[in-house]
């Protein structure tokens, strides 16, 4: 059974998730890859705010592939966290609680996740094809140069995802080998 979430979020609505969940996510989500979390950061260090507000945000790892005519989005499949590791701190001070993508943690984001109550969400990898299916919406909104790495805002509806980092520092992939690990 799926738990509905509608972005943007609060701390609130991120107590009643727990590391395992399965989240239908149906509202707005922003995307943003490697090139964009650099822009943002260097804009943030710059400038002292962002370009964006970034409040109860969700943001979901992916640079899809090119539509057809008569599609809303190409393929839009996550893509891999780690690379986001060194900024995903100076995002969650800036409210984001949410972010989506494939692949384990650092230990510094998990900590930061506990501290800033955020979740880490994970979709699955190479069901692009399907999710896109899910998109009823894509805007550019910023670093239209970026292309496929630009900031879009999505539209979603009934968007699957499992929560990996709760707000707890619960983390499922380290359940899921403690689970099946055989004594010796």
């Amino acid at each position: 059974m799926y738990k509905k979430i509608t972005p943007p979020i609060s701390t609130e609505q991120l107590q009643d998730l727990k590391a395992g969940d399965k989240i239908a996510i149906t509202g707005t989500i922003i995307t943003a890859r490697d090139a964009a979390h650099k822009r943002m950061i260097n804009h943030l260090e710059q400038y002292g705010e962002l370009p964006l507000d970034l409040e109860g945000k969700m943001i979901y790892y992916v640079g899809p592939t090119k539509n057809k005519p008569g599609e809303v989005i190409g393929s839009a499949g996550p893509t891999t966290s780690g690379r986001m590791d060194l900024y995903t701190n100076h995002l969650l001070k800036q409210g984001v609680k949410g972010f989506i993508g494939k692949g384990n943690r650092s230990q510094e984001v998990k900590e930061g996740l506990k501290k800033y109550n955020g979740v880490y969400m994970a979709a699955v990898g190479g069901a692009g094809a399907y999710l896109k299916k899910t998109i009823k919406h894509s805007k550019i909104i910023l670093y239209k140069d970026l292309g496929t790495e630009a900031i879009r805002k999505l539209e979603v509806e009934q968007f699957p995802v499992t929560v990996i980092n709760d707000i707890y520092g619960n983390d499922l992939y380290i359940q899921g080998r403690e689970k099946y690990k055989l004594e010796t």
